[in-house]
């Protein structure tokens, strides 16, 4: 059992940048696909950004170029830093790991049902 726990939500201006954290606070997520997803109430979830166990990342369209994905194996955490906000970039953020097939265009394709954090609001004005 792996528990995941977001953190580095806030309010920004349009422009601004943000840097969320997902640490594994019980369990490792080494050999996992790791993963991005937001959502707004009311509208399905969107994949943002996945890294795998090979480090190989993906992004969604409407990200790419402005938010990059990257783990830190030593402190057991997954990043995402989000530059050049846009107000559509407001969600509730959620990280997710699990083993996977592959990740494509920001969301991993994963075996089983992943691990979830508690999620870390972004709201960009």
């Amino acid at each position: 059992h792996v528990q995941l726990v977001e953190s580095g939500g806030g309010s920004v201006q349009d422009g601004g940048s943000l840097r969320l954290s997902c640490a594994a606070r019980t369990g490792t997520f080494r050999s996992a696909c790791m993963g991005w997803i937001r959502q707004v109430s009311g509208k399905e979830r969107e994949g943002v950004a996945s890294i795998d166990s090979d480090g190989e990342t993906t992004y969604a369209d409407s990200v790419k170029g402005r938010f990059i994905i990257s783990t830190d194996n030593a402190k057991n955490t997954l990043y995402l830093q989000m530059n050049s906000l846009k107000p559509e970039d407001t969600a509730m953020y959620y990280c997710a790991a699990e083993g996977c097939d592959y990740c494509s265009g920001g969301y991993c394709y994963w075996n089983s049902a992943p691990f979830w954090g508690q999620g870390t609001q972004v709201t960009v004005s």
